[in-house]
């Protein structure tokens, strides 16, 4: 029997924090992983390898330098999988090796295996050496999720779920993406990038529904413009693999759709299925997600839930605040966040970042405001870079000049959004910003544009 003060259930962002802060308060923290490398789905399948296949794409392709050297310029002229996984890999490696070492120099214990509750403070974890017993006082769900399973069998080769990019042997020809949500229109714009005829199908009528709609018609018109084909409020009814490397999905509409490969991203579900949760007196949602009050506690409140497997925003961000937060809880620490703040990041093609409030929700909600628009054609950093498509939005309360959100599509996006960030933690105003000098030629002077642009709206209503 192995006793711990904190014991974690998954390596990945969320747990990494919730374990390494208990350690940093003294505690007796262990922490235990299914796989036999730590990171979880965010450093092996998910935001570091797309991360990074994203940036082997964006070099690779030569995307970025068109706008100067032509249509057809590519850095590399015939593009494989080996070439957009070299860096991958690399820095899965680079990943898994800072984080056993951050385990190690925090005194944290890592147990390799597979958890199940036994009762609501005792667990049993199961792994290549056999079975250990745990006891401990508190515990932190954080294992994360998988994906949705989908109507026909993955085989890595016509059919694969977002899990399985890493795994492909060669580049399709065609792509047909099944869920547009940020996994999938993140994959969507990769490949379209890289030139591969893209089709993405999916229920809802628009793009990333809880995105500024500025923001995403921006997005689906430059999806458009790399010839990617959009079928909106569609819902597929049927798919068939007619042969290896050919699948036709007949959509509800009667439409069908052929392609060499389907990419099936139609959500995720919590991976608490191992658990025995009942065990520990609690029980999952139908997509295996928990439910937690303010602190992150379960309906048992010794045990909390953090990260992806808790639901939205499911962002490795948010995940380590939430487990650093939990950790905090647990031991009685007083701590603050600003959860309101939270930015959100879409590693597109282009990539879309956020914060604060949409114009949707200060409509809602009945609150006077103006918008501020910067596009990075009118600044000289997107002209050096070559990327005339970006959009930066300020939107700023029409009678105490505060800022109330920012929305950003560009490149750097995910960058930039965090000045926006400290002018809404600060409570910032429009005048503050109007009268910030920021350094030429940035994309940060996109800021001051569009204060400028708002300012003056302002001023001709007055």
């Amino acid at each position: 029997m192995q006793q711990f003060d904190l014991f974690v259930l998954g390596t990945g962002p969320a747990g990494q924090r919730a374990a390494v802060q208990a350690a940093k308060l003294g505690k007796r923290v262990g922490i235990c992983e299914k796989r036999q490398v730590v990171g979880g789905v965010c450093v092996n399948t998910g935001t570091i390898p797309s991360k990074t296949f994203r940036e082997a794409v964006l070099y690779l392709s030569g995307i970025a330098q068109r706008a100067y050297y032509g249509a057809s310029y590519s850095v590399k002229e015939n593009i494989t999988m080996e070439d957009l996984l070299l860096r991958c890999q690399q820095v899965i490696t680079r990943e898994i090796d800072v984080i056993r070492s951050q385990m190690k120099r925090n005194g944290i214990a890592l147990l390799g295996g597979s958890a199940a509750f036994t009762d609501p403070h005792h667990l049993t974890v199961t792994g290549a050496s056999g079975t250990l017993e745990v006891e401990a006082e508190k515990v932190v769900i954080a294992v994360g999720t998988k994906p949705a399973a989908p109507p026909v069998p993955v085989d890595g080769e016509s059919v694969i779920d977002s899990d399985g990019i890493l795994s492909l042997k060669r580049l399709p020809r065609s792509l047909l993406v099944v869920g547009a949500g940020v996994i999938g229109v993140e994959y969507a714009s990769m490949f379209a990038a890289l030139g591969i005829e893209v089709t993405i199908v999916d229920k809802r009528p628009v793009l990333l529904d809880f995105v500024d709609d500025e923001i995403a018609e921006a997005l689906s018109f430059f999806l458009r413009k790399l010839n990617c084909t959009l079928r909106l409020g569609e819902e597929v009814a049927t798919v068939a693999v007619e042969r290896p490397g050919r699948v036709a999905a007949t959509l509800k509409s009667g439409k069908k759709i052929a392609s060499g490969l389907l990419l099936y991203s139609v959500g995720r579900v919590g991976a608490t299925a191992p658990l025995n949760l009942a065990a520990a007196g609690l029980q999952a949602d139908e997509r295996g997600r928990l439910e937690v009050n303010e602190a992150y506690q379960t309906a048992q409140p010794h045990i909390y839930a953090v990260g992806d497997v808790i639901g939205f925003p499911a962002l490795a961000s948010t995940s380590m605040e939430q487990g650093r937060l939990a950790s905090c809880h647990a031991f009685g620490v007083a701590c603050e966040s600003l959860p309101h703040l939270y930015p959100i990041g879409i590693y597109s093609v282009p990539e879309i970042s956020m914060v604060g409030k949409t114009e949707e929700e200060l409509t809602k909600e009945a609150v006077p405001y103006e918008t501020g628009v910067a596009h990075y054609r009118e600044i000289a950093r997107g002209a050096i870079v070559g990327d005339d498509t970006g959009i930066l939005k300020i939107l700023v309360h029409a009678e105490t000049r505060k800022l109330l959100g920012i929305h950003i599509l560009g490149t750097a996006a995910t960058e930039l959004i965090h000045i926006g960030q400290s002018f809404l933690a600060l409570g910032g105003t429009l005048d503050v910003m109007v009268d910030t000098v920021f350094n030429y030629p940035t994309f940060a002077e996109c800021y001051k544009v569009a204060a400028l642009d708002a300012y003056n709206k302002l001023r001709a209503g007055d």
